[in-house]
């Protein structure tokens, strides 16, 4: 299992993720922007989305960091915009922690399919952590 840093950012997201590429000396980042997911039916993209950054990571000394902007309209505030991202190869095991995790706390989004990972959810804990859970083979 590993357990990564999320970052979030509020429109700006290219431009750190291409500072620390730069500051940590890493290989340039992979970055997707939201234009670049699958179209749904059900979640027209607004104009304001398509070139923000859906997905972008860089590799510090070994460890992945995650980078993200915010999707429009939803809640920013500057230093609070990191996540612990649960990274497993087992589905049970995933599940199991988040069934943990979600006690007494809430969850931002249920277990399930999306285009990147057969098991992707999200919870905050009841001690105001949010934690990402992502099924990787």
């Amino acid at each position: 299992m590993s357990i990564n840093i999320y970052l979030n950012f509020n429109g700006n997201c290219r431009e750190a993720v291409l500072f620390y590429a730069d500051v940590f000396r890493t290989e340039p980042p992979h970055i997707m922007t939201f234009k670049e997911a699958p179209p749904s039916p059900d979640f027209p993209l607004p104009e304001e989305a398509k070139e923000l950054i859906l997905h972008a990571n860089i590799v510090i000394d070994g460890e992945k960091i995650m980078f993200s902007d915010t999707f429009p309209g939803t809640p920013f505030m500057e230093g609070n915009n990191i996540t612990l991202a649960i990274v497993k190869d087992n589905k049970d095991v995933l599940t199991e922690l988040f069934d943990r995790l979600k006690e007494d706390g809430h969850v931002d989004m249920p277990l399930q399919e999306t285009f990147w990972s057969p098991l992707y959810g999200g919870v905050t804990d009841k001690f105001g952590i949010q934690w990402q859970f992502n099924y990787e083979e």
